[in-house]
C-alpha cells in the first residue's frame, strides 16, 4: 500500500510525536496530584527514564503508546508501508522496554504499566475505574501490574 502523503511531509508528522509529556501521561500526572500523590518525572537515573517515579511508593509508572511499543491490542496496527523496517523498530522497543522493566524490578521498583487503549479507543476503562486501579496499585505490594482496555487487561507482563 502506498502512502497518501509526500516523504517530507510524513517526516514532518512523524517527528512531530513526542516521547514524553503526552497527553495521557499529563492527564495521568494531574489526577495523581490531585490525589495528594507527589512524583518526580522522567528520572534520568532510572533504566528507561520512567514517565513517572513516586519514590515514597518505590513505585514507576509508564505511560505506553500502543503503536510504539507493539501492544497486542485494537490500537495497534503495523504499517502497509516500509513493513520491515517498523517490525524491526518495534521488535526492538519491545526488547528495550522487556530489559528496562527488568532492570527497574531488579533494582526493587514497582512497576505499572498504563497502556494507551486503556484511556481511549472502544475498549478504555472509565476513567474513574482506571484512576482507582492506579491508586490501589500504588499502594499495594503488587510488583508489575498492567492497565489496559477491557478485552485484554491482564495481572503480569506476558512479554508479548
Amino acid at each position: 500500500m502506498a502512502d497518501i502523503v509526500s516523504p517530507a511531509v510524513r517526516s514532518r508528522m512523524m517527528s512531530g510525536i513526542r516521547g514524553k509529556d503526552t497527553k495521557p501521561e499529563i492527564l495521568l500526572r494531574k489526577a495523581l496530584h490531585a490525589e495528594g500523590f507527589r512524583y518526580r518525572l522522567h528520572d534520568r537515573t532510572l533504566p528507561g527514564r520512567p514517565d513517572i517515579v513516586l519514590p515514597r511508593w518505590k513505585a514507576v509508572i509508564l505511560v505506553q503508546g500502543c503503536f510504539w511499543h507493539g501492544h497486542h491490542c485494537r490500537l495497534f496496527r503495523l504499517p502497509g508501508t516500509r513493513t520491515e523496517f517498523w517490525r524491526a523498530k518495534i521488535s526492538g522497543n519491545r526488547e528495550r522496554d522487556d530489559r528496562n522493566r527488568q532492570a527497574l524490578l531488579d533494582q526493587g521498583w514497582r512497576v505499572l504499566e498504563v497502556w494507551e487503549c486503556a484511556m481511549r479507543g472502544p475498549g478504555r476503562l472509565p476513567w474513574e475505574t482506571l484512576l482507582a486501579e492506579t491508586v490501589s496499585w500504588i499502594r499495594s505490594d503488587r510488583k508489575l501490574y498492567s492497565l489496559q482496555e477491557k478485552a485484554t487487561r491482564r495481572e503480569s507482563h506476558s512479554g508479548f
